[in-house]
């Protein structure tokens, strides 16, 4: 047992955080931000562990890196912009997509570089990545609260890098043997019973402390991609990323059943819902097929909500970027997918674009937020309120719903 973190027997995976928490502050380990409680803790000697880094071959034969953006992850960060690798950190709790690339300016200066390395650096000197970006990863390394020298990991407890890793799997960015490296404190490396592991929990292949380099050699596999019977609605709302992943999956025939969508499966085969989606299926082609066929733009209002005409609290967004080869029905599908129905949809396939409203700003911009890094027949689409709010001369079809 390192550092004189002891656990007692039975010890649960909160038991392990609150531990090191407390010995970090109670010994005078921790440092900025404090408290280091429920953060990726940050510690005197952090920088020493991050240069060490620059001594692994991993990292020297790298060109792009995922690094966490914790603060005692700071110095690995620093050390890859100043090796001039492609450097990616994700979102923070990825709100607003996975990655963003740190582009450092023209003729950066080492202080200039070392803003960039920081939290502040992060939101000025980035630009998004999104699922289209063909992130190829070949090192990643994450923050912890505990690791052992088995290679087994506990983070904070929010399931973020397991998480980010595991999206990364799904989008082909990292492969199997894609090596994971730590940066923590000596006291941090303790015994972690096996039996506290998931399978979704991401291992460890290099340990970096103040005073050691560890490797692992850690056999226990990590995870394969999203498990996605164990994510949940509120986390689908939390992530936007996630429903965009999960909708590309579904399309390639994965099983992507929610943790608590089962019941509402269940619910879902009652002869009633049947009758109302079978009606559904049976009215859409028909109207997809006549405005194709007579060459004009496509409307279709929600019948149980009120008319649009006359409204001021309309907004419209703009969906652009669409491909030839896609049908307004596949879009209409994506919006149920994505919990981003309007109240209209405006379709116009010649030019490419759809329009969709909603019945207030703000419910426009949560569609615009779910709906980003949105693919439709191999391209991203483009989404955003549109400037023009609204458009004249078409037709308006009510659909049976």
């Amino acid at each position: 047992m390192q550092g004189g973190v002891r656990l007692r027997a039975g010890a649960s995976k909160q038991d392990v955080r609150e531990k090191v928490w407390d010995y970090l502050e109670a010994s005078g380990l921790a440092a900025f931000p404090r408290p280091v409680h429920r953060r990726i803790p940050n510690f005197k000697g952090s920088d020493q562990a991050c240069c060490s880094i620059k001594e692994l071959d991993v990292f020297n034969r790298a060109r792009e890196i995922k690094v966490d953006p914790d603060k005692p992850l700071e110095g690995v960060r620093l050390a890859a912009l100043q090796a001039r690798k492609t450097l990616l950190v994700p979102t923070p709790r990825l709100r607003t997509g996975l990655f963003n690339k740190i582009v450092p300016p023209p003729g950066a200066t080492k202080e200039i570089l070392r803003i960039c390395a920081t939290s502040q650096g992060i939101k000025e000197y980035s630009v998004p990545v999104g699922l289209d970006g063909k992130a190829q990863v070949d090192l990643v390394v994450v923050g912890s609260v505990a690791v052992s020298e088995k290679g087994w990991r506990i983070g904070k407890g929010e399931g973020y890098a397991d998480m980010e890793y595991a999206m990364m799997v799904s989008m082909g960015a990292v492969q199997e043997d894609t090596p994971v490296i730590t940066i923590v404190h000596d006291c941090q490396v303790i015994d972690i019973p096996e039996e506290l592991l998931d399978d979704h929990d991401l291992t460890v292949d290099y340990i970096l402390t103040p005073t050691r380099t560890i490797k692992t050699n850690c056999k226990r596999p990590k995870p394969q991609g999203i498990i996605w019977h164990k994510v949940s609605y509120e986390m689908l709302e939390k992530i936007p990323i996630l429903k965009s992943l999960r909708y590309r999956e579904k399309q390639t025939g994965k099983d992507v059943t929610l943790q608590d969508e089962r019941s509402d499966l269940a619910n879902a085969n009652t002869p009633a819902v049947l009758n109302e989606k079978a009606m559904a299926e049976n009215t859409r082609p028909q109207a997809a097929m006549g405005s194709a066929q007579m060459g004009q733009h496509y409307v279709e209002s929600d019948s149980l909500n009120p008319r649009l005409g006359g409204s001021g609290m309309i907004t419209t967004v703009y969906v652009g970027n669409i491909p030839p080869s896609v049908r307004v029905s596949e879009l209409k599908c994506a919006l149920r997918e994505f919990n981003a129905t309007p109240l209209r949809l405006n379709w116009q396939g010649a030019q490419h674009r759809a329009f969709l409203d909603y019945k207030d700003k703000a419910t426009a911009e949560s569609a615009v937020s779910s709906l980003k890094s949105l693919s439709l027949g191999g391209n991203t689409l483009r989404v955003e309120l549109a400037k023009n709010q609204r458009n004249k001369g078409q037709v308006e079809i009510n659909s049976e719903k």
